[in-house]
């Protein structure tokens, strides 16, 4: 492993700001930030935390959870919150289908999945962060009628994202088909991560959902 990677990992798991699986007081850490009343929304295999950072700029008195496996994309995320003094940003490096050991039932009010592995192959569906599967694991923890928000790149990612809600007897509260031809677009979906500069680059148009289940 390279030495900077390892310097990072290092670091990582210095951060008063990120809780790790590996880490036995995790769940104490995390539950340290999250002490008190407010809104807490979370955004999964959040990367280098574009997003996260975002919401934490734009929604400053709510708590905001980057989630993520990898710890190295995690680092990029967590050193800018230091960075920026976002007190209200914290990191989860944990395995997204474990949500619920890590969160209450009825405690989420909103969740953001920008630009997840759309996981092409027929057999792996199961991994798409938009499966029934997943979709119960977040019925669990969200408050109800939280909202949840999906920006993609994949169309094929999109239309099964869509079929899942309404076979999971959810709704589409708002759907828009390549984002970037809209008016007035709301500036939280401006936000671009660094897999939508580079999907933008190659031509490819964008597309979000707004959902409850």
């Amino acid at each position: 492993m390279p030495k900077k990677k390892l310097q990072r990992f290092a670091e990582l798991d210095k951060f008063k700001n990120v809780a790790q699986v590996n880490q036995v007081d995790a769940k104490e850490k995390l539950n340290k930030f999250l002490a008190g009343d407010e809104k807490i929304i979370l955004e999964l295999a959040c990367g280098k935390g574009d997003y996260s950072l975002a919401l934490a700029q734009k929604f400053q008195t709510q708590k905001i959870i980057g989630i993520d496996i990898q710890g190295e994309r995690i680092w990029y995320g967590a050193k800018k919150s230091q960075e920026k003094k976002l007190n209200n940003l914290f990191w989860l490096r944990i395995q997204i289908e474990n949500l619920e050991e890590y969160f209450k039932k009825n405690s989420i009010a909103e969740i953001w999945i920008t630009f997840p592995d759309p996981f092409p192959r027929e057999k792996q569906s199961k991994k798409r962060l938009t499966s029934p599967r997943f979709l119960d694991i977040y019925k669990n923890v969200l408050i109800p009628k939280a909202r949840l928000h999906l920006k993609t790149d994949d169309q094929n990612l999109f239309d099964y994202s869509i079929q899942s809600i309404f076979d999971t007897k959810g709704s589409i509260l708002e759907q828009i088909n390549n984002i970037y031809k809209q008016k007035n677009l709301p500036e939280i979906l401006k936000v671009k991560t660094d897999f939508e500069r580079k999907h933008l680059k190659n031509g490819k148009s964008i597309n979000y959902l707004k959902f409850q289940l």
